[in-house]
């Protein structure tokens, strides 16, 4: 039978993965952003920077889970 805490490391090695993912998309769309604000289309930029709002507020929650993962998986 698998060792819950094993479980606990994978499933928080996935979500750290996820987040850094999430960091990259961020970033992507952040600067798509600033290149639409520029060529005049505010209100799609508007919309991006919406959903960049959304993956900032989503990142913390992630990094809390994730930190919650790996401190129930630590040695006591």
């Amino acid at each position: 039978m698998p060792d819950p805490s094993d479980f606990n490391i994978v499933t928080a090695d996935a979500l750290t993965l996820l987040l850094h993912n999430q960091h990259a998309l961020g970033a992507a769309i952040e600067e798509i952003t600033h290149w639409i604000s520029g060529n005049g289309a505010d209100t799609v930029a508007d919309n991006a920077v919406a959903a960049l709002e959304t993956l900032d507020r989503n990142a913390q929650t992630i990094t809390d889970a994730i930190m919650r993962l790996r401190q129930s998986s630590a040695p006591r």
